[in-house]
């Protein structure tokens, strides 16, 4: 897998990670404003978090259906440290560090390494 160096300290907000899963169904509000293409939606549970609209489906009445799980866990990381990505979404990563934590970290604060 790809690694990436990071270069811009990031944290996680102080709230608590929200899981959705394929064919669950939330409620969508407004979209964010630094980071326009995630929305704040709202599970059944009333617990809420910042997903990506893409992952959802509106259907004709605007009822909004998970096309597939996401999870709203955030990395906390500093500058200097080495991660392994997995995954690009709307400008953020999903990453590994060496302590074996994974979440979402903002692309803007990685540099991919360049391996040969």
């Amino acid at each position: 897998m790809p690694r990436a160096r990071v270069i811009s300290a990031h944290r996680a907000p102080d709230r608590e990670a929200v899981r959705i899963a394929r064919g669950e169904g939330a409620v969508l509000g407004e979209a964010d404003t630094e980071w326009p293409n995630f929305v704040w939606a709202t599970l059944a549970q009333g617990l809420g978090g910042w997903m990506p609209a893409d992952i959802f489906h509106l259907d004709d009445l605007g009822a909004a259906t998970a096309q597939q799980e996401y999870d709203t866990r955030e990395l906390d990381a500093d500058p200097g440290d080495v991660l392994t990505v997995e995954r690009e979404h709307a400008g953020w990563w999903w990453a590994h560090d060496a302590h074996g934590r994974s979440g979402w970290i903002p692309a803007r604060a990685l540099e991919l390494i360049q391996e040969n």
